[in-house]
C-alpha cells in the first residue's frame, strides 16, 4: 500500500513540473521580446485608431475587442485600472475584433460616437448595457426587445450626444471600410479570440491582470 501511494505521489510530482515547464515555456515562446531590429508590424499599431495615454508612452498596449464579447465586458475594469496605476507611461490602443452577430453595428456606433468626443464613453455605455443589446454566451440567440439601433441611440442620448449627428455618421461607409480593415489584420495577425492584447508587440499569453501588468512591468524596466 505504501509502495503504491509513493508511485503515485511521484507520478503526481512529475506531472506538476511538467506542467510548470510547459507553462513556463509557453509564456516565454508567445511573449517572448521582438528581435533586435524589428518593428511592430504596421497590421498591429495602426496610426489613425482610437488610443488614449500619450504618444510618447514607452509602453503602447494593443487590445483587440469585441464590443458583444462578455470577457471583454468583464476585463475592462482592468485595462482602465492599469491605465490610471501607470498614468502618462502607457497607451492604450482599441482595434475590433468583430466575432459576434451585434458587434460590427456597435463599433460603427462607438466609431460614430468618437466625432462627438464620446469614443471612449461610448465603449463603456456599450459593456455596461451589454446584457441589454448582446447575444448571452452559450444561449441560443434571439432578439432582443427593442432593436439595437434604438438602444444605441438612447445610450447617446444619455452621453449627451447629438443624435442625429450620430445617425448621420453612422451611414458613412468610412466606419465599416476601418472595421473591415481591422478584420483583415485580424486575420494577419491570427486573432483568434477576444480579448487579445498585445504590449509593445508581445503578444500576451495568459488573460489575467497579473499577466499584463507583469509585462507591461517588463517593457517599462527596459
Amino acid at each position: 500500500m505504501k509502495k503504491e501511494v509513493i508511485i503515485l505521489l511521484a507520478i503526481v510530482g512529475v506531472i506538476a513540473i511538467a506542467g510548470v515547464v510547459g507553462a513556463s515555456y509557453y509564456r516565454t515562446s508567445v511573449q517572448k521580446p521582438l528581435e533586435p531590429g524589428k518593428k511592430i508590424p504596421e497590421e498591429l499599431l495602426r496610426t489613425d485608431v482610437p488610443a488614449i495615454g500619450p504618444v510618447e508612452a514607452k509602453v503602447t498596449v494593443v487590445e483587440f475587442y469585441d464590443p458583444e464579447c462578455e470577457t471583454c465586458a468583464a476585463f475592462h475594469p482592468v485595462v482602465k485600472g492599469l491605465l490610471k496605476e501607470f498614468e502618462g507611461k502607457i497607451r492604450v490602443v482599441s482595434r475590433y475584433a468583430t466575432f459576434h452577430k451585434n458587434a460590427r453595428l456597435a463599433a460603427t456606433y462607438t466609431e460614430a460616437a468618437g466625432e462627438q468626443g464620446k469614443y471612449w464613453e461610448m465603449q463603456e455605455k456599450l459593456f455596461e448595457k451589454q446584457g441589454e443589446w448582446g447575444e448571452k454566451h452559450g444561449a441560443a440567440p434571439t432578439a432582443p426587445p427593442v432593436a439595437p439601433t434604438v438602444l444605441f441611440e438612447n445610450y447617446a442620448k444619455e452621453l449627451g450626444m447629438n443624435v442625429d449627428q450620430l445617425k448621420a455618421s453612422v451611414a458613412d461607409p468610412k466606419h465599416g471600410a476601418r472595421i473591415d480593415r481591422d478584420m483583415r489584420d485580424v486575420d494577419t495577425l491570427k486573432v483568434m479570440r477576444t480579448p487579445t492584447f498585445y504590449v509593445n508587440g508581445r503578444l500576451l499569453a495568459k488573460l489575467s491582470q497579473p499577466e499584463l501588468r507583469a509585462l507591461i512591468m517588463q517593457e517599462l524596466a527596459k
